[in-house]
């Protein structure tokens, strides 16, 4: 499921690729997602400028977050987070970062504050992070992604610093500073943007989206099917 950039209001929709839904595969061990996965609104990684730290631009999307704790939240439910860290993936010559964060209202979120705290607490997650980054793409006949840093999560100070800034590009996408090549930055909340509208208008827009399907839509057989990758 993404974030839907270019259509009006930004609506949550799967993707879809060759023409057919696109579903994460379970490449062995992983099952799916190993963590709540979402991201961070008024973000944007802005794909005209280069980062410093990785050295390639944006890739045109909210930032990305792992959330770690023990509930498995719903589709497209808001939540709070205690930032842990960042890991800068390049994504197809592309900055991609993943934050990951914990949710305020998990029972263990007191015991996390910093990346220190999920290395001794969850020995071994982060480095299924970074596996399950590097390898996720490898099905589609595309390279294992690569990291800045040699792949080691950056601490929160870092990736606050890093929201900060993509907040900044964001700021400047939704006030016409930057173009969006695109985008579609209609909205009903930002006061000082030029593509705000009236609640009212964006009523029929909501309205006419279809209803969601998830019990009447058919799944692919091979969604459930394991898969392996052989390394050479």
């Amino acid at each position: 499921m993404e974030i839907a950039t270019k259509d009006p209001l930004n609506p949550i929709k799967q993707d879809v690729k060759k023409g057919k839904l696109h579903y994460v595969a379970n490449l062995f061990p992983y099952k799916g997602y190993i963590w709540n996965y979402g991201a961070i609104p008024q973000t944007w990684e802005d794909p005209g400028h280069s980062d410093k730290h990785t050295g390639c631009c944006g890739d045109n999307d909210p930032i990305d977050v792992c959330e770690i704790g023990s509930k498995v939240c719903s589709r497209g439910e808001i939540i709070g987070v205690k930032l842990l860290g960042i890991l800068a993936m390049t994504d197809e010559g592309e900055t991609d970062w993943k934050v990951t964060a914990i949710h305020v209202e998990d029972p263990d979120a007191a015991n996390y504050n910093d990346i220190n705290d999920m290395k001794r607490l969850k020995p071994g997650y982060l480095e299924a992070t970074v596996d399950w980054f590097r390898r996720y793409k490898v099905l589609d006949a595309k390279p294992e992604n690569e990291f800045a840093f040699n792949a080691e999560l950056k601490d929160k100070d870092f990736a606050v610093d890093i929201i900060k800034s993509t907040h900044d590009y964001w700021k400047a996408l939704v006030t016409k500073k930057t173009d969006g090549k695109g985008i579609s930055c209609m909205n009903i909340t930002v006061a000082e943007s030029p593509f705000k509208c009236d609640p009212d208008a964006a009523k029929p827009m909501v309205d006419a989206l279809p209803p969601l399907c998830e019990s009447a839509c058919a799944v692919p057989i091979d969604v459930d099917k394991w898969f392996h990758n052989q390394r050479n």
